[in-house]
């Protein structure tokens, strides 16, 4: 009895050496599966943020965008604008031009009937 109660002394000190090794290694594994779930949260995390970042890029994206489309709508519209008074400056600068064409011509004519009213009243006077 004595022998096999040193056996099964034996052997259970032997499977209390198995089951703290058992129990060394399995708090190891909870501590690495608690690491690995703080990372994953982590993560989790972060790419919440990131979406967060993409959402609110994008709107400003389509912001920008749209405030693009305002002010090539309003370019176009000032475009045309000026291409209408272009129009009209040109057509005054055409009409100026004939405008100081035909002052010249009265001026001319002015001068020649100055000339002939002059020589006309000398020519009077001389009789």
């Amino acid at each position: 009895l004595q022998k096999e109660l040193l056996k099964y002394k034996q052997e259970a000190r032997n499977l209390q050496g198995i089951k703290d090794a058992l129990q060394q290694r399995l708090i190891q594994q909870d501590a690495s599966v608690l690491q690995l779930k703080q990372e994953l949260l982590r993560a989790n995390m972060d790419k919440e943020e990131l979406h967060n970042q993409n959402v609110d890029l994008q709107r400003k994206v389509e912001e920008r965008n749209r405030l693009l489309a305002e002010y090539k709508k309003e370019l176009g519209q000032k475009d045309w604008h000026l291409q209408q008074r272009q129009t009209k400056l040109d057509e005054m600068l055409r009409q100026l031009s004939e405008a100081s064409y035909q002052q010249v011509d009265l001026e001319r004519e002015l001068e020649h009937k100055e000339a002939l009213l002059a020589h006309c009243m000398k020519r009077e006077a001389e009789e």
